[in-house]
């Protein structure tokens, strides 16, 4: 299945506990709770480009599946990881201490971040 596309952020759960779990000060975590994001997802072979606009803020990652790359983390943080294929339709990695699942099902795209006992998912949809 191919992730190409432009998804956006229908729904979220669990942003504000996730948020304070990584250390966001909660100015930060009040300033981007209701941020209705677009996503687009660029994927040639086992290439990808991921560029999330938030309000002003473009946070873009790049990776090859299976390799090295150095990845953003919702904290502006820069971590090395490598990301894997689960099936066709299924993006996983670690991000330090954040474990993140992107999954595309037809037009919706569900990306869980796991830290500790929190999960913050997000859904998309294609637009």
């Amino acid at each position: 299945m191919s992730f190409n596309g432009k998804f956006e952020l229908q729904s979220q759960e669990n942003f504000e506990p996730f948020m304070k779990a990584l250390g966001l000060s909660d100015e930060l975590i009040e300033k981007g709770k209701d941020l209705k994001s677009i996503s687009e997802i660029v994927q040639n072979g086992k290439k990808f480009k991921v560029t999330v606009t938030a309000g002003s803020k473009v946070l873009t990652n790049e990776f090859t599946i299976g390799e090295e790359a150095e990845l953003d983390t919702p904290t502006g943080e820069k971590i090395k990881a490598v990301v894997q294929m689960e099936g066709d339709n299924k993006l996983v990695t670690n991000l330090g201490k954040i474990k993140s699942v992107t999954e595309i099902k037809g037009d919706i795209v569900t990306n869980s971040m796991t830290t500790g006992d929190i999960c913050f998912k997000r859904i998309s949809k294609r637009i």
